[in-house]
């Protein structure tokens, strides 16, 4: 049988370790899917329900296994359609391969069919490489470059392939003058800065009295280093949304999330401090980190150009977040555990009671907080808990407690909605034995993760371990852009934009061969979730939570406040609701324990 240039593709992708493809097929890519159906399973097909939720799979298979992911589609909209998931791991600095289809070679130029000028649509999105194969002897050396420089650089890469020269025959190139011959393999390196840099990062943190740090993606799989670290300078310790599984919740220093979805520790440490340590953190909103000239800076990224770009450090230390540290830590003098340590630890305290107690707040009829308040303790070891984004991610970031060994991740730098349910399929590639929990807000559900539990009802047998839930927070609205309209732009509730249809998500889930539990009474969450831990089969958990219930900032300012009052003033469709509804969560802050 003659070996194809898609022979080779499937081949060479097997070399660089790729067991998995996530995709849909179609005329443009068929030569490449041949050569998958030849390779006897040696190189895994999961097929999404649209090439979007593909790109997801692929991002976030590459954050839980931390091997580069690989997406594929067919020509025009099948390669457009990818772009939105690409961008994700972009902003997330994940390794991703995109492979996409083409028109004929004999046809470009001419306005065939779907035909796109492909190169150019994917430039931005995988700006580090991107290029379209025009003979067979190519395509060994896209391949080895797109993979390399995708694991290497953490970055989106792209391959367009035209469909005729899929079926061609492959040969590798000649030994000839305007050829290459390129091979596999990358082993990442040992990055630690040198000495005279990591001394002067000491000097800044040894000379601070009350020093706070920051931890993001980039610290994962150091969180050993950093609680030494933490301990050494007594400090505090925030977590950006993508950091959130780094640390375990139950260290008392440990003051959770940062930002709009963050915790009031948090916050009054950020504001508090006068030395300020980020390690492998992009988090975006620097109003939440100290104000400039109140504290010195001192950050490690691998990345060189995400360095000072939140706060003005003093210190900016290129290296890999574990190897840094390590390099670091000799050179720390250990501080007491003094009152600035003994402040924090009774801000996390206090604020772990505000937050039952807010989660115990009525509601009409499901508290939201509440749902992922119970399910906290419920939680299995190892598991995988995946977000969604919009107000469900505010309860994410902050109701649930993490312990050592779990994983959590979501659309972090493109926030982008219905990230959580192809991210939860992802995860149970990537680490086929943990148990895995989406967290999805009624939005996301309907816009496009409803198709995806026909993706879970195709695959879930192959499973060895067959716990997988999503729990969705029917609140029929749009919630977190309506209290947003409330609060950031004093306009009230737009029902045209934000009043979303009631639909049967736990019945779907039934019609199509999962298991469905449906939850309207507070009282019932814990047994639901108990329930669904213990199916045999993934479910879907549907609970009817109450709009009105805010997703507060760490911090109410003044014109938030102003905002809030105007748009009441302008007549909220539901004006009794949210009234209601803000005051007891507000109230629970200052008089905690009162109805």
């Amino acid at each position: 049988m003659t070996h194809t240039v898609g022979d080779f593709l499937v081949q060479r992708l097997q070399q660089w370790g790729v067991r998995h493809i996530f995709g849909y097929p179609g005329d443009g890519i068929n030569g490449v899917f041949g050569a998958l159906n030849r390779a006897d399973g040696k190189v895994k097909f999961i097929q999404a329900r649209h090439e979007e939720m593909a790109a997801f799979m692929a991002s976030a298979y590459a954050k839980f296994s931390g091997q580069l992911g690989v997406c594929i589609a067919t020509s025009g909209p099948g390669a457009s359609h990818l772009i939105t998931g690409l961008y994700d791991a972009l902003l997330d600095h994940q390794p991703v391969l995109a492979i996409v289809g083409q028109q004929a070679r004999d046809a470009l130029g001419g306005q065939y069919q779907q035909e796109l000028d492909l190169v150019s649509m994917f430039k931005d999105v995988a700006g580090a490489y991107v290029a379209q194969a025009s003979s067979p002897a190519q395509v060994r050396h896209l391949i080895d470059r797109a993979a390399r420089i995708a694991l290497s650089r953490r970055t989106v890469t792209a391959i367009v392939l035209p469909n005729d020269l899929q079926d061609e025959a492959y040969a590798d190139p000649p030994h000839a003058h305007g050829t290459l011959r390129s091979g596999v393999g990358f082993a990442a390196p040992k990055v630690v800065p040198h000495d005279a840099e990591l001394d002067r990062a000491a000097s800044i943190l040894n000379a601070g009295k009350r020093v706070a740090m920051l931890i993001g993606a980039g610290a994962i799989g150091a969180a050993d280093e950093v609680i030494a670290t933490a301990d050494r300078l007594s400090a505090g310790c925030a977590k950006a949304l993508l950091g959130k599984s780094v640390l375990p919740d139950d260290l008392p220093w440990v003051t959770g999330s940062i930002g709009l979805l963050g915790t009031e520790p948090s916050y009054r440490m950020m504001n508090e401090c006068d030395t300020l340590l980020m390690v492998g953190s992009a988090f975006p909103y620097a109003e939440f980190l100290p104000k400039e000239g109140n504290a010195r800076g001192v950050q490690i990224d691998i990345d060189a150009s995400m360095l000072s770009i939140r706060f003005p450090m003093e210190s900016g230390l290129v290296g890999d977040a574990a190897e840094t540290l390590r390099a670091l830590l000799p050179r720390l003098e250990q501080k007491p555990a003094g009152e600035w340590r003994k402040s924090i630890e009774d801000d996390v305290t206090a604020w772990w009671t505000t937050l039952e107690q807010r989660a115990r707040q009525p509601a009409e009829p499901v508290n939201p907080q509440r749902v992922t308040w119970e399910l906290s303790p419920l939680l299995p070891d190892r598991v995988v808990i995946t977000s969604d984004s919009g107000s469900c991610a505010n309860w994410y970031a902050r109701d649930l407690r993490i312990r050592r060994g779990m994983r959590a991740s979501l659309s972090g730098g493109l926030a982008s909605m219905g990230a959580a349910v192809p991210y939860a399929i992802a995860a149970k590639y990537a680490e086929p034995d943990r148990p895995v929990i989406a967290l999805v807000g009624d939005g996301a559900m309907q816009m496009n993760n409803m198709a995806e539990l026909i993706t879970v009802a195709k695959y879930w047998r192959d499973w060895p371990d067959h716990r997988w839930i999503v729990c969705v927070f029917n609140n029929e609205d749009l919630n977190q852009v309506t209290w947003e309209q409330r609060i950031i732009n004093g306009d009230p509730k737009f029902e045209a934009s934000q009043t979303i249809p009631n639909v049967a998500y736990a019945r779907f889930a039934e019609m199509i061969g999962l298991r469905g539990i449906y939850v309207d009474d507070p009282e019932m969450l814990k047994s639901a979730w108990q329930q669904a831990l213990a199916s045999e089969r993934p479910v879907v958990l549907e609970v009817k939570t109450d709009p009105e219930v805010p997703p507060l900032p760490p911090h109410i300012t003044l014109q938030q406040a102003k905002n809030f009052t105007i748009a009441l003033a302008k007549g909220d469709p539901n004006e009794t609701g949210v009234i209601r509804g803000a005051a007891r969560q507000i109230l629970e802050t200052v008089l905690p324990g009162k109805d």
